[in-house]
């Protein structure tokens, strides 16, 4: 059985996936602006005897353009440890032959080349931002309410992210409207899905309580990797909030200050390259077991 507390839990990691949007940057205009430290990080995880992949609900570019951008940023990132919900949703449309409807920003448009879109027999929705209009979210309800056995994907279920210049409303919300008018439930592909983040387990060959998830949203991934019976850590930049607004029932956290140096913790001792600033905790007890079902969560679907 694993041991799920310090130091023991310490001692079976193998693997680190790293949350990328308010952990290793802030979008915004342009390329957006690296978090203090995270690049620095990033370099010591790679250079440990860690595995380390990075796992976004990121919809508004190709995998391709947007590691190009965490890479101007400074960032030692490829494409290939990069998994996000697009490719993920080609892949479930490919095998169960269906033509979507897509609601997503004009960026991601091209993951879906070579996808048959003509009389859609589904609806995608992912991160549409300004296109997230009225007409547009029409549509998308009136080929979702003519379809005999309506199939809605939500690419990501996350309720808001950061940018720069503050919070902005992200896919959730929408997918809730949705929801709602056609009296069904979505399928979401990506985080907190337990199917994405065991592809991510699968790629790295490791097993749930041998990987730690990093990430700022205390559902999406915190949650959703304790689901999954991962580790979980929360850190205090991106979409964290100081006055508790950003927590959710039935999740078992621990805060950390940034993605940037964790020495003093038991993760040292194994010369791991530290991670983020230890902020108010003295053992790190931020890893905990799996949460129990009937904890879990109150308000939330897989």
């Amino acid at each position: 059985m694993a041991d799920s507390g310090w130091p023991g839990c310490a001692k079976n990691l193998k693997g680190v996936i790293l949350d990328m949007c308010g952990v290793l940057y802030d979008s915004g205009e342009g390329d957006g602006v690296a978090i203090t430290g995270s690049v620095e990080a990033v370099k010591k995880l790679k250079a440990s005897d860690l595995q380390l992949r990075f796992c976004t609900n990121e919809t508004q570019a190709t995998r391709e353009k947007f590691v190009a951008k965490l890479q101007r940023l400074g960032f030692d990132i490829s494409v290939s440890e990069v998994f996000s919900p697009a490719p993920a949703a080609v892949a479930v449309l490919k095998e169960r032959g269906l033509r979507p409807h897509l609601l997503v920003y004009d960026g991601l448009l091209p993951e879906f080349d070579g996808i048959d879109r003509t009389d859609p027999n589904c609806v995608i929705i992912g991160d549409a931002a300004e296109n997230f209009s009225y007409q547009n979210l029409n549509e998308a309800f009136r080929v979702l309410i003519g379809l005999e056995k309506p199939v809605l994907f939500s690419l990501g279920q996350g309720r808001y992210y950061k940018e720069t210049d503050g919070l902005k409303l992200d896919v959730g919300v929408y997918m809730k409207a949705l929801e709602y008018a056609c009296d069904l439930e979505a399928e979401v592909i990506g985080k907190p899905s337990p199917t994405f983040f065991q592809s991510v387990l699968n790629d790295m060959g490791l097993q749930p309580h041998e990987a730690l998830m990093i990430g700022d949203d205390l559902v999406n991934d915190v949650g959703g990797a304790q689901h999954c019976g991962m580790k979980g850590v929360q850190v205090r930049t991106g979409k964290y909030r100081e006055d508790g607004k950003s927590d959710h029932n039935g999740v078992q956290r621990g805060l950390h200050k940034e993605v940037k140096e964790l020495g003093e913790t038991p993760l040292g001792t194994r010369a791991w390259p530290t991670i983020c600033h230890h902020h108010g905790v003295d053992s790190f007890p931020c890893l905990q077991a799996p949460l129990k079902p009937a904890v879990r969560y109150k308000s939330m679907r897989y």
